[in-house]
């Protein structure tokens, strides 16, 4: 169950999650800012494995959770190539919260209530609303990566609800995870491709603090799933479309039109109801 201080650090999470994508997308070079952001997030995941140690008792949850993480950076990366902030976060998060309450129902008995179901359902068609008011615009290569990462965040919210209630301890859980991180620096180091470590020392500090953002972003919804339902957990995330149009406006010049301002109102109703049936 939700508490009124899990919901409220899930909105904040939310607002995180937002954040470390807008300094993806507003990155020179994207998959060399994914690359910092990972060096600096496996490092703190290393750092919070020396102070918790090692999450054994879940240790098949944390590789899949890794493997999949991985998947979904890469589908990032390719995401924001050609597509604006404001285009593709919102097909992207718009996937998966549905997938994760049939997913945590089927699996984990969270069967939901009406509100809360009322409230998953409107945050999912406010999320597509935003999608749809750019859809003039979507590039049809965005479209298949957008979806495809939709069913990869589902996909690693799905393994680590189960993963941080086996593990026992959330910090040693993310720490796990994110020392993971670790795969993709070493994959370029064995290949030699010295080149992707070369970024000015501007692009390198705004990369890592994005890296740092998604861990405190990421550390706090697998706090909340210990105790709390995967699908609700998942719905209340997924507001971070709300800040992404926000920050895509404010930061990014991306244009805030009235349909994204009305689907904001229906994400945010959507939230309201899941918040207040928990």
């Amino acid at each position: 169950m939700l508490t009124p201080f899990a919901i409220g650090l899930v909105l904040s999470a939310a607002l995180l999650h937002a954040g470390w994508n807008a300094l993806l997308r507003g990155g020179t070079d994207r998959a060399q800012s994914m690359l910092v952001m990972n060096i600096a997030v496996g490092v703190a995941g290393l750092a919070m494995l020396a102070v918790a140690g090692l999450p054994s008792s879940a240790a098949v949850y944390v590789v899949a959770s890794g493997v999949l993480h991985l998947i979904y950076n890469a589908l990032l990366v390719l995401m924001y190539r050609s597509g604006d902030l404001g285009e593709t976060y919102p097909v992207a998060r718009g996937t998966s919260p549905a997938l994760v309450a049939l997913g945590g129902s089927l699996f984990a008995g969270e069967w939901m209530g009406l509100m809360a179901s009322v409230g998953i359902g409107l945050v999912c068609t406010g999320i597509f609303m935003l999608a749809a008011a750019r859809a003039g615009r979507l590039h049809a290569m965005n479209l298949p990566a957008a979806l495809a990462t939709g069913v990869s965040i589902a996909a690693y919210t799905i393994v680590d609800g189960f993963g941080v209630r086996a593990s026992g301890n959330w910090v040693a859980y993310v720490g796990g995870i994110f020392a993971f991180f670790l795969v993709m620096p070493l994959w370029y180091l064995a290949r030699r491709r010295f080149a992707m470590f070369v970024m000015s020392p501007v692009e390198v500090a705004k990369a890592a603090s994005g890296g740092l953002i998604s861990l405190a972003a990421y550390g706090a919804i697998i706090w909340a799933m210990q105790t709390g339902s995967m699908g609700a957990v998942s719905a209340l995330r997924e507001t971070s479309v709300l800040f992404a149009a926000l920050l895509g406006a404010i930061f990014l010049g991306e244009r805030l039109t009235g349909l994204r301002i009305a689907a904001c109102c229906v994400i945010a109703a959507g939230a309201a109801c899941v918040g207040w049936h928990f």
